[in-house]
């Protein structure tokens, strides 16, 4: 990437794309659409759910993530993007009220990093440890999207909404880096993993461990655009 070494409105949803028939063990209409600050509240709580079913999380996550999302929501390059089902039987495109209310099956969103951010904090510490040059570092700090959450419920995993999703956050950002943190694991053997390295995301950091969490993460990053 760029600056690695060579080893290394007020609204409802304001767009859509589709329909898209993903093909599977169930047949899914879906439609990916733009989420606004205003939207992400509304839907706040469809989106946690997701969140935690995509994670296996315990029950009451999503209690303790609400605030941080919507915190999250007023970050400088905020930008969030959806997947929705519709109605395999209508031929006709829904519109955006109608797709502003449909069950909601994957969310991803994310901001650009900056200085006073926890976990920019986190990742430069991370690179100084390993010893990442200085100047690299500052460089790819200074300019970078933050790719900080990507989730499909279990239901429509495994039909390309993870890389669509992806794909349509990342499109026409302004920033010379997309980076991300996912749990470390044996072989890179999910489906989270394998979207990452098909999207072209190279290592920045292995086995890093976050204040206050136990487990190890991987960071990863790649130049933008895809």
């Amino acid at each position: 990437m760029g600056a690695l070494p060579a080893r290394h409105h007020n609204g409802r949803c304001s767009d859509l794309t589709g329909p898209s028939v993903e093909r599977g063990p169930t047949a899914l209409t879906t439609f990916l659409i733009d989420l606004s600050p205003h939207d992400m509240q509304r839907r706040l709580s469809d989106a946690l759910n997701v969140y935690v079913d995509a994670m296996r999380y315990p029950r009451g996550t999503e209690d303790q993530r609400a605030s941080m999302w919507l915190e999250h929501t007023r970050r400088h390059g905020w930008r969030a993007v959806a997947a929705v089902q519709g109605d395999a039987e209508v031929t006709e495109r829904p519109d955006a009220e109608q797709l502003a209310a449909a069950p909601l099956l994957g969310v991803a969103y994310g901001y650009r990093g900056a200085p006073d951010q926890w976990w920019q904090q986190q990742v430069s510490r991370g690179l100084h440890r390993i010893g990442f040059p200085r100047d690299q570092s500052a460089l790819l700090m200074s300019d970078y999207f933050e790719l900080t959450e990507l989730h499909i419920h279990p239901s429509a995993q495994g039909r390309g909404l993870g890389e669509a999703l992806a794909r349509r956050l990342l499109a026409d950002r302004g920033e010379a880096n997309v980076l991300l943190s996912t749990p470390e694991l044996n072989g890179e053997d999910n489906r989270a993993w394998r979207l990452y390295r098909r999207l072209g995301f190279e290592d920045i950091i292995r086995d890093y461990h976050f204040a206050g969490d136990p487990r190890a993460f991987a960071i990863l990053g790649r130049p933008l655009p895809l």
